[in-house]
């Protein structure tokens, strides 16, 4: 299934990337439209886990004397020996965008691009290349296969535990949780190995958490320390996130301390 998803993702950026000839071309007449903004996914990451679609939304502003008639966004990658070479990507969901006028020179188009995790290998969890193009209402038009980026990540979760409940003040208090992420090829979640992770604490009245300590993961995204019980509270284990996965926070789990 993968295999056969992959090759028709490669056939459609073959596809456009032959469309992109003539069309950058156009792009150096003065008469060309411009391209003055891109927004994908509200400017924040893409966030896939191991099976659900995500469905992002897209935004281009363009402006041209004649008005803005249509405008694309294709997310990319290049290959591995050659990233200026289109491998796969993602199509938007519509053969047209949706375009509102905010004067008579520029619009703001619209429209959405369904992500399938899939299609995705582990190392797609990276900086996508955003391929944009805009068509004025006199026909010109300009594309361009590398406007902007945008990334992916590996959708992140983490548990927490703390033991035992209740407990006397002054007693050892066990923690313990997992960090794990989605794994794209194999369809699950696996241990994110070696990850720094904060220990935070609540006050039973308070709406702010304190870190008390970080901790290290273990190499199968397992955590585990100790403290010592001092008052009714909160607990939490709370990730920053890498470059390839979110920033994560555990539901906090509350201690009764007697």
């Amino acid at each position: 299934m993968r295999i056969r998803a992959t090759v028709t993702a490669v056939t459609g950026a073959l596809a456009l990337s032959a469309l992109a000839v003539p069309a950058s071309q156009a792009s150096g007449f003065p008469s060309a439209p411009v391209i003055s903004k891109v927004v994908v996914n509200g400017g924040k990451p893409i966030v896939l886990g191991t099976a659900a679609t995500k469905k992002v939304a897209v935004s281009i502003t363009a402006s041209h004397p004649s008005g803005i008639d249509d405008a694309l966004v294709y997310l990319w990658r290049g290959r591995a020996n050659n990233p200026n070479l289109y491998d796969f990507g993602f199509h938007p969901d519509t053969d047209r965008a949706k375009c509102k006028a905010a004067s008579s020179t520029t619009s703001t188009c619209t429209l959405t691009i369904t992500v399938d995790p899939g299609y995705l290998w582990n190392t797609n969890a990276t900086a996508w290349r955003v391929y944009a193009g805009a068509w004025a209402e006199d026909g010109m038009a300009t594309l361009t296969d590398s406007f902007s980026t945008a990334r992916f990540q590996r959708l992140s979760r983490l548990t927490v535990n703390a033991s035992p409940e209740p407990v006397k003040k002054g007693r050892t208090l066990t923690v313990t949780g997992k960090l794990d992420r989605a794994n794209w090829e194999t369809r699950k979640y696996a241990g994110y190995a070696n990850q720094p992770v904060k220990l935070q604490f609540r006050k039973k009245n308070s709406s702010t958490y304190t870190t008390v300590k970080t901790v290290k993961g273990s190499t199968t995204g397992t955590l585990r320390t100790t403290v010592k019980a001092a008052q009714d509270g909160y607990w939490r284990w709370s990730f920053a996130g890498t470059s390839t996965t979110p920033a994560v926070n555990a539901a906090g789990d509350f201690v009764d301390v007697r």
